[in-house]
This record gives structure tokens, C-alpha cells and sequence, in this order.
């Protein structure tokens, strides 16, 4: 699929008004509702992302606040603390 604007569909219709040619109109319109569906999607997927993000770096607080708690009880019992994975988060 090309990379077409909005914008392009609704020149082509002022065309056709002005030629009074409306032949191509009705296709032009399935173009203008597709391109603004497409639109739609991707500003959904964008408020998408940036929510996962922030839910991300609060997951990864919790993660390293367990695993501080776990080594700090794991120190109380005696265990042999070994480093973390926390630098892969």
C-alpha cells in the first residue's frame, strides 16, 4: 500500500466538484474513511505504548524492592546472598 494522505483524497474530491465529475466520488470516500480508521488505530497504539511504558518502570521498582527484601531475608537466615539479576532489568 502507498503512502497516501488524507489530504490527497479530499483534493481529488474538490476536483471532481469542480468538473462536476462525481463518478469517482463514492470511491473516493471508502479512501478518505480507510486512511482515517488507519489513523484512528495509530493514535490508539501510541496511548497504547506510552501506558505499557509506565507500568513498565513501575513493575521494575517492585521487582527490585522484592528482590532487596529477599536478599535481606535470605541474609537474616543465614544464606549466602549471590548478586541479582537486577542489572538485566
Amino acid at each position: 500500500m502507498s503512502n497516501r494522505y488524507i489530504c490527497d483524497s479530499l483534493n481529488e474530491m474538490r476536483s471532481c466538484w469542480k468538473t462536476r465529475n462525481f463518478a469517482p466520488i463514492l470511491g473516493l470516500i471508502e479512501d478518505v474513511q480507510s486512511l482515517a480508521n488507519r489513523m484512528e488505530s495509530a493514535l490508539e497504539d501510541q496511548s497504547d505504548v506510552l501506558r505499557f511504558r509506565e507500568m513498565r518502570g513501575g513493575l521494575k521498582d517492585e521487582i527490585i524492592e522484592l528482590i532487596r527484601e529477599k536478599n535481606k531475608l535470605n541474609k537474616e537466615l543465614g544464606k549466602d546472598v549471590t548478586p541479582s539479576s537486577v542489572k538485566y532489568l
